[in-house]
């Protein structure tokens, strides 16, 4: 097939008949147990009423993936996300096997004006990718991976996971800006932004997308690029799920040379302090091919710098050099690895994922910053102390300045770092502690934090329902809203309300 004709095909089931290296749905088939006589469930307004065995049977024989009701097989496997905080249980779970499948459940829901979340990989800290009485969208079977490596392009099916595009970009020393852990789903992550280990290099994710296929409420296909649909294309960047939902991505490769130069290094209690202060310093200036990730503990007292080096190996002593100037780390240890295998360093998915004991309830703040001054290196240094807390800064948006706040949805565009704060504690036990410990020490540090923006996937529900994270794009991201979902069926997510609603 020439490059010309696949550019054209906005039909992703057309897409993946086409090209062997998609993965094949053809075999996933809808459940055949036998149906309630009726379904409870809930409408987006809280409102409950019950589904007929009738119409949940017309569904299920429309569609070639499959619904799982209450009592079906792998319900209580699908209905799980890793943020253990969330114990819901909806009415039925679709696990769609193409774009069509999408689209009848999108109808399905916004007739009845049912509940709708949509989940990919299951990492929403919000928890809104699942509901209580509604309908989650499981997009696990739509997954797939396309690369063009002369054109330095890959096409992706909005259920796949992070780390099946590095699998497959790796072998082409081609790269984009992606997660932190392979197992987040590509469509949460993008569409909230996209923070990185190569974003200061390459930019958020959304500074490398193309073009993205989105179901809308209406249950059509649109595609939406910088030429086709430009209002919704800049929405989608930043605005979350908002306006539909992603089935496929088109992203534009960077090269990148293999292996990455990754590890830690850690500093004792002599010298905590003064790297945590030569990291406020460093990272600021540091290449764009060095990214650093630091973690600021208490007890023990200790600041480590876990980093990940992607260009010219013969740079990595030059340009590690200022870190380990500090004094003698008492852990150095930096080595190859391939960037894929960098990329999984980080993930916590087991096989029983409806197992409680697999991941502890997590609570955590966070905040998008504009350097980290002095006074808050001695505030945060004083507050961890008292609160055997940790805290965490990644690097920021890309280069501060490269991008303007209005260019896409995403706005906080002068953010230099991210700051993470939190806890955890197992299922069962009291969380309240812990979480008054977080909320402590959030409040002895803020006054010092210069930025008040934060990033949607890291936060908790009780941040993202905050609209006016939107800064000065909100108004025209509402009328984005009003012209894709007027009724706000894609509510749960960093919800921006309508202001025509149906």
């Amino acid at each position: 097939m020439q490059r010309r004709t696949f550019l054209h095909s906005t039909s992703i089931t057309a897409l993946a008949a086409a090209f062997p290296g998609w993965r094949s749905l053809a075999a996933v088939q809808s459940p055949t147990a036998a149906l309630p006589a009726s379904q409870d469930a809930v409408r987006g307004t809280g409102e409950h009423f019950s589904l007929a065995a009738g119409e949940i049977k017309d569904f299920v024989s429309t569609l070639r993936g499959r619904v799982l009701l209450p009592d079906s097989d792998g319900y209580e496997r699908a209905r799980f996300i890793l943020n253990r905080s969330f114990n819901k249980r909806p009415a039925m779970i679709v696990q769609p096997s193409g774009v069509v499948d999408v689209q009848r459940a999108v109808n399905f829901a916004r007739e009845r004006r049912m509940l709708v979340a949509v989940k990919c990989g299951g990492h929403s800290f919000s928890g809104d990718s699942t509901c209580d009485g509604g309908m989650m969208i499981d997009l696990a079977e739509l997954s797939g991976v396309r690369v063009d490596p002369v054109a330095r392009r890959a096409w992706v099916f909005g259920g796949t996971l992070m780390g099946l595009v590095d699998r497959e970009t790796a072998p082409y020393e081609l790269a984009v800006p992606l997660g932190t852990v392979s197992d987040t789903g590509i469509g949460g992550l993008v569409a909230g932004g996209g923070l990185g280990r190569i974003g200061k290099r390459f930019g958020m994710s959304i500074d490398s997308l193309v073009s993205v296929d989105v179901v809308t409420a209406d249950g059509k296909v649109v595609h939406a690029s910088a030429k086709d649909n430009p209002d919704l294309f800049w929405g989608v960047r930043g605005g979350g799920g908002n306006f539909g939902i992603i089935v496929n991505f088109e992203f534009q490769l960077h090269p990148m040379k293999q292996p990455a130069a990754v590890g830690r290094i850690t500093f004792g209690p002599d010298k905590a302090l003064e790297a945590l202060q030569l990291f406020a310093e460093y990272s600021m200036t540091c290449p764009p091919h060095l990214d650093i990730m630091l973690t600021f503990t208490p007890r023990p007292l200790a600041t480590t710098f876990t980093v990940c080096h992607t260009g010219d190996p013969n740079t990595v002593e030059k340009d590690l050099a200022p870190i380990r100037r500090v004094g003698t780390p008492t852990a150095d240890q930096i080595t190859p690895m391939a960037y894929a295998d960098v990329q999984r360093s980080g993930d916590r998915r087991t096989d029983n994922l409806a197992d409680p004991r697999t991941f502890p309830i997590r609570f955590q703040k966070t905040r998008l910053i504009a350097g980290v001054s002095p006074d808050l290196v001695k505030a945060i240094a004083d507050s961890t102390s008292k609160r055997n807390l940790a805290v965490s800064f990644w690097q920021g948006v890309g280069q501060p300045g490269a991008v303007k706040s209005s260019d896409t949805a995403f706005t906080h565009r002068y953010a230099t770092h991210t700051m993470v704060c939190g806890t955890n504690w197992r299922p069962g036990e009291d969380g309240g502690a812990p979480r008054d410990n977080v909320l402590g020490l959030w409040r002895d540090v803020e006054p010092y934090v210069k930025g008040k923006g934060f990033y949607f996937n890291y936060a908790g529900t009780d941040a993202i329902l905050d609209s006016s994270n939107y800064g000065e794009n909100l108004p025209r991201l509402v009328q984005i809203k009003n012209k894709y979902d007027p009724g706000n069926l894609f509510r749960l997510n960093a919800n921006i309300p309508p202001s025509a609603k149906t």
